[in-house]
């Protein structure tokens, strides 16, 4: 095989990838299963769409092999194929923040923008969670919980929030975190709290981006 024909071969097999995440329902998909693994019933109730169609996107992931599947008992459970697949949705959202104005505009439009954390600020959030100071909450399902959260969170599942609002000491900082920065359930979190008299604020770290900055997850 000459020089071309191999050069053009090698940037075949990447654009696979770029194939796979060009819609965005696959991305969306990958959002989901960066929170744990989920079956097809789950993914396509999240994302919003049938069941033939969630499984039409996640055949193309897994010809990618962005996804894999383990069967667990009659049902078959889909999951990231690997920790770097997660920052690849990371790292392409960024890049889109970064340089798409109609994304920034969108963003404003839909929730205020949630706190970034760089370095510093993850590790000054952990500290203070971890001496009290500051009441970290995880409002996404409790399965994805379970699967990883950040360390010192607590699980309050956004249709929790209301009847659980008084187990938050009313004399600390509360910050809420979902899925990411594109997630909504915090906004709505942070909303009911404020209403309630607590000082609350959203972050935009999600299990994705707190992964992509090498730092530790916590398990229940």
């Amino acid at each position: 095989m000459d020089k071309r024909k191999t050069k053009d071969l090698l940037y075949e097999q990447v654009a696979r990838i770029g194939k796979a995440v060009s819609s965005p329902k696959r991305l969306e998909l990958l959002e989901i299963l960066a929170q744990g693994e989920k079956t097809v019933d789950a993914l396509a109730t999240e994302a919003g769409i049938d069941i033939k169609l969630a499984s039409a996107h996640l055949k193309v992931l897994k010809a990618a092999s962005l996804v894999e599947t383990q069967r667990d008992g009659r049902f078959i459970a889909y999951r990231l194929s690997g920790a770097d697949v997660s920052a690849l949705w990371v790292n392409l959202r960024t890049v889109a923040e970064e340089h798409l104005v109609e994304l920034k505009v969108a963003m404003d439009q839909i929730f205020a923008a949630p706190e970034k954390l760089d370095a510093e600020t993850r590790r000054s959030l952990m500290e203070k969670a971890r001496r009290g100071e500051v009441v970290v909450i995880d409002v996404r399902p409790p399965a994805e919980y379970a699967d990883g959260h950040l360390p010192f969170a607590r699980s309050m599942p956004l249709e929790e929030n209301r009847p659980r609002i008084k187990e938050l000491p009313a004399d600390r900082d509360i910050v809420a975190y979902c899925r990411g920065p594109f997630c909504m359930m915090s906004a709505e979190a942070v909303a009911l709290l404020k209403e309630h008299g607590y000082r609350a604020q959203k972050i935009a770290d999600g299990i994705p981006e707190w992964q992509a900055a090498g730092l530790p997850l916590a398990e229940s």
